[in-house]
């Protein structure tokens, strides 16, 4: 009995903290997702006044944090 309430525990703590929750935001279409444990972005932002200078109109790119610390950032 014991055995199966840690399987079902640790099941739910599992869906807990690796569910993603997506997240429109309103900066140009970036969209994040979120769960407990980490944080992936998918950017699709207007570019900052000076890009816009250089003739760039998004940022586009790919952000993934785990538990905080950027692991992965490619955003141009």
């Amino acid at each position: 009995m014991k055995k199966k309430r840690l399987i079902v525990i640790t099941a739910i703590l599992t869906i807990i903290l690796l569910f993603p929750i997506p997240m429109q935001l309103k900066d140009g279409g970036t969209v994040q997702y979120r769960a407990l444990l980490y944080k992936i972005s998918d950017v699709h932002a207007l570019a900052s006044t000076e890009d816009m200078d250089k003739g760039k109109e998004y940022s586009e790119g790919t952000i993934i944090e785990i538990c905080g610390f950027e692991v992965y950032n490619s955003v141009k």
